[in-house]
């Protein structure tokens, strides 16, 4: 294929250069002419592991070229590849300044016809920038309808800078965020024969996709680091206790626990983590992302509380009271903390879960609910019915068998849904249905 690739910094010289060793025809372009220059002489603009040879080879060939000409090289085109800076303004917010003025000279180009050319946008940017401040822009200067007259697609790179050659000849994914099938299929022929999984989304969720790799990736750093200098100031050694948690793969480097949901909580984490945020307090070491665990755990709480008062209503029921599904343990369970807080604000609330009944309780577990809902007796209900006759909005915490087959659909009390309900996708069409973070 013949393709642009607009900004010649790490992402684009490194796409540019790989994408050429691959059997494209590729035509680079920047703002710099210095930059132009070495990569017309053969010489990667940027420092990195590969890079210089690769470009030098490509180079020889024929298969790139540069130029400080935009509208020249998306004459020649039939991908552009938008590879341009996204910094940080000094408020912390995203630059897109220069991402607005390539794509006006995008369009300007694409006005001038040649045929259907499809715009795909590889520089970070977050959810919603494509399609309501780029694809307008692009719709004005070509005068035309993105899908139709051109086709838009987002493509987030994954390259680590020292590694970006491997990584992009070995990618732990490829993501093709696509306007329409047509824009898609142009991305996957470009991508075609590398390796790992190629997931194929709407433009959103691709913009996103980075964000969530790249937030994940500093939360990792940091979590190491604050561990490992709990366990320093404890005489522990922080690499070996690393060394195990990195070898669990069932639940620790795994996909466990990374479902959006609602709140945890239960008899170990809770109170584990107070635990070593206070030996951290103790041996005068700041854990700020240890420490802020229990909060946005509480804040997320706050978020179904919160969905409650926005539906005007008053009765309430809740599904599920328990801190797991088939038992009746409800120390520090998260259900029990939501009940609290709408009752603290006058609620009328009734309750039902299958497995807890007050007389079986016993011990810690028995003490605990004694404290924190002491009238539990007068709100629980004995069956699902029940509940779905008292209140006016559901709120489903539990995946019991026998609530989820009596949930209505359509008319009936208005579903807060907890914890994403098998037919989630189906009710989220429904006026009655309300997902936590969904």
């Amino acid at each position: 294929m013949r393709v642009a690739v607009l900004g010649l910094g790490y992402v684009g010289c490194v796409s540019a250069a790989c994408l050429a060793s691959r059997g494209h025809e590729v035509i680079g372009v920047d703002v710099s002419r210095a930059k132009v220059d070495l990569v017309n002489a053969g010489r990667a603009p940027v420092v990195e592991e590969r890079i210089g040879e690769l470009t030098a080879e490509v180079v020889r060939t024929g298969a790139l070229r540069a130029t400080a000409d935009v509208r020249e090289a998306i004459t020649d085109s039939e991908v552009v590849l938008v590879c341009v800076g996204t910094p940080s303004e000094p408020n912390g917010s995203l630059c897109t300044t220069y991402l607005e003025r390539v794509t006006e000279q995008i369009g300007s180009a694409l006005a001038e016809g040649g045929g259907r050319r499809t715009v795909v946008f590889r520089s970070t940017m977050l959810p919603g920038t494509c399609l309501n401040l780029l694809v307008p822009i692009l719709e004005k200067y070509v005068g035309g309808t993105a899908g139709v007259d051109f086709g838009v697609a987002v493509s987030p790179e994954f390259l680590r800078e020292g590694t970006s050659v491997r990584d992009f000849f070995d990618p732990p994914k490829t993501v093709i965020g696509e306007f329409d099938a047509a824009s898609g299929d142009v991305v996957a022929e470009l991508y075609d024969g590398l390796p790992g999984e190629v997931f194929r989304v709407a433009i959103p969720t691709a913009e996103a996709i980075k964000y969530a790799d790249n937030a994940f990736h500093g939360l990792k750093i940091g979590f190491a680091n604050e561990l490992g200098a709990v366990c320093q100031a404890l005489g522990v050694d922080p690499h070996q206790v690393m060394d195990v948690f990195v070898a669990d793969r069932k639940l620790n480097i795994s996909p466990a626990y990374l479902r959006p949901g609602f709140a945890f909580g239960g008899s170990c984490l809770p109170k584990d983590l107070r635990s070593l945020v206070h030996a951290a307090r103790r041996a005068d070491v700041s854990v700020p992302i240890l420490s802020h665990v229990l909060p946005s755990n509480s804040d997320h709480l706050q978020r179904a509380v919160e969905l409650v008062g926005r539906t005007g209503k008053r009765r309430v029921g809740l599904f599920g009271l328990s801190f797991k599904p088939g038992t009746d343990d409800l120390r520090e369970s998260p259900l029990v903390e939501l009940a609290e807080r709408l009752l603290g604000k006058g609620y009328d609330l009734r309750i039902y879960d299958a497995n807890v009944n007050l007389s079986r309780l016993l011990g810690a577990n028995r003490e605990y609910i004694e404290t924190r809902l002491p009238h539990l007796a007068q709100l629980l209900a004995g069956s699902v019915d029940e509940v779905l006759g008292h209140g006016e909005v559901c709120l489903v915490g539990t995946r019991d068998p026998a609530v989820l087959s009596a949930l209505p659909h359509g008319d009936g009390p208005v579903l807060i849904d907890l914890i994403r309900l098998p037919d989630a996708e189906t009710r989220r069409a429904e006026p009655g249905y309300m997902g936590l973070v969904w």
